[in-house]
């Protein structure tokens, strides 16, 4: 299955800044006929609205809502290709006594987020003979790092709604994309004590429409998220990807 940008009306959840703002301005260059920019307040895309015009279109949503993502469903239904981006991070090791709360947080956003966007919006993307979903998962969805481990928890569940939603929607003709990076230079990076190491945010968002393109379901876009790809690469393929017997 191959998506391209060109003429997709796009959804993008976190669309204000780094790498939603990132996938948007790439969307928008690779002929994309409109971008739906959902984010939680409306007021902080007017620097996309101003460069883009009626090319994006701000919408409020609060992904750990779900009266507030059936709203945005019902304002949003010609879209054919979703991006999942929004997500949240806690600084929380397993014996912080903090670490339950933070946990509930990053799964409300990051997991639950995910299942009730994918549930709200597969029925839009398959109505309009769509499209794809894209999902920004992480590095730590396969790698836990120890001060980050609820961080880690809530996107290694991610990941595995990612996995499901990839068997049921392919049957739906809509393409399922997981995205792995490592450090990128975002706000998020720098509350991790990344800061400086990241790169670009491009490289994400041009590395989601060229694997799109090519079909792919895992993307590893940066130096540090290719090392690991390199080393999960064969069970990806052999396990994660490979077709059930049948």
């Amino acid at each position: 299955m191959s998506v391209k940008i060109e003429n997709q009306i796009a959804l993008v959840t976190g669309a204000n800044r780094g790498i939603g703002k990132a996938i948007v301005e790439s969307f928008i260059s690779h002929g994309a006929k409109k971008v739906y920019l959902a984010v939680r307040d409306t007021s902080s895309t007017a620097e996309l609205e101003n460069k883009y015009g009626d090319k994006v279109v701000p919408v409020q949503v609060d992904v750990s809502d779900a009266q507030s993502i059936k709203d945005l469903a019902q304002s949003a239904q010609d879209v054919t290709l979703l991006v999942n981006n929004a997500g949240v991070l806690q600084i929380a090791a397993p014996l912080d006594p903090h670490f339950e709360e933070s946990f509930e947080k990053e799964l409300s956003v990051n997991a639950y987020g995910l299942l009730r966007m994918a549930q709200a919006f597969t029925p839009i993307i398959e109505k309009n003979n769509g499209g794809a979903l894209v999902q920004l998962n992480s590095v730590a969805s396969i790698k836990n790092f120890h001060d980050l481990t609820s961080y880690s928890a809530s996107k290694a569940a991610s990941y595995a709604i990612t996995q499901g939603l990839k068997e049921s929607l392919e049957p739906k003709g809509i393409q399922v994309l997981s995205v792995h990076p490592g450090p990128i230079a975002t706000d998020m990076a720098a509350q991790a004590g990344m800061e400086g190491m990241g790169e670009p945010t491009s490289v994400v968002a041009e590395g989601i429409v060229k694997a799109l393109a090519a079909g792919e379901f895992h993307l590893f876009p940066d130096s540090m998220a290719r090392d690991f790809g390199g080393a999960y690469q064969s069970y990806a393929e052999n396990v994660i990807e490979a077709q059930p017997a049948e």
